[in-house]
């Protein structure tokens, strides 16, 4: 009889006490529990350690964002078959034996996407389904880029987990208010546009936004998920129209001849 396949989960941390005892109860079906921490000042190391994790300590630095430590995370964990988990995220019983018997069936290197279920004002917001995160791979072909909201490149084969399994899907904990949406959203704008501004087109500006929201509450069904789902869609809109304006802003403050700049020197 051929070996079980084994599987590392790991979680990176930076002051999770919210979430962070209900994510672990959850990755007690894994080989490895393995908590990496951006030096939390609450009791997260304390609550890891309750649940067998092994805690590694990463210095936080400058850095504010996760995925600045991926790599560091993934190769951290003792195997090779690997699932990347937010403190803030529940991985069901059925999807961690789905991944079991996957990877028994056919241990050849590869990554799955997984769907998720977002909550927003405690409803599940469907037109947000399946979401799909690239979170389960095997990490010998994985690369995790440093920018925010990224996933990592796997040169594999990847795999979709069915969405019509509902069970199979993370559940995200955060069921954040309209209060914390827009409170990160300076924030993440600030660090998504340089992501955005690759492709960029300033048309972009006009048609995209009003997109998002007619995709995410026509397209995708949000309208069924009443007003938590209009409110949602409007975000959605709103989030892309900020970044968006930033990349142009940045634009215009590199063309010369600004308006500005010709009636202060005239006034000089």
């Amino acid at each position: 009889m051929s070996e079980r396949v084994r599987i590392s989960a790991v979680v990176q941390t930076y002051n999770a006490e919210k979430h962070l005892e209900r994510c672990l109860r959850a990755l007690a079906p894994f080989d490895e529990i393995l908590v990496v921490d951006m030096e939390s000042t609450d009791a997260t190391r304390d609550i890891a350690a309750r649940h067998g994790a092994r805690v590694v300590v990463k210095e936080r630095g400058e850095h504010r964002m996760v995925e600045a430590y991926r790599n560091f995370a993934i190769h951290e964990a003792r195997y090779d078959w690997v699932l990347v988990v937010d403190a803030d995220e529940i991985v069901p019983r059925a999807l961690a034996d789905y991944l079991y018997a996957e990877i028994g069936r056919d241990p050849s290197p590869r990554a799955f996407l997984i769907p998720i279920k977002n909550y927003f004002m405690g409803r599940w917001m469907r037109a947000n389904y399946p979401d799909y995160i690239l979170r389960f791979f095997n990490r010998v072909d994985a690369e995790w880029p440093y920018e925010i909201h990224s996933r990592p490149s796997h040169r594999g084969p990847k795999v979709h987990v069915p969405a019509s399994r509902t069970d199979l899907a993370f559940i995200h904990l955060a069921n954040e208010t309209v209060w914390q949406t827009i409170a990160k959203m300076n924030n993440y704008t600030d660090r998504e546009k340089s992501r955005r501004s690759r492709n960029y087109r300033s048309v972009k500006l006009v048609y995209d936004p009003p997109y998002r929201f007619l995709k995410s509450y026509v397209l995708k069904g949000g309208f069924r998920d009443g007003w938590p789902g209009f409110i949602h869609a409007v975000h959605d809109a709103v989030y892309r129209f900020v970044t968006l304006a930033k990349i142009q802003e940045g634009r215009e403050a590199a063309r010369p001849g600004k308006d500005i700049d010709r009636d202060l020197a005239a006034n000089s």
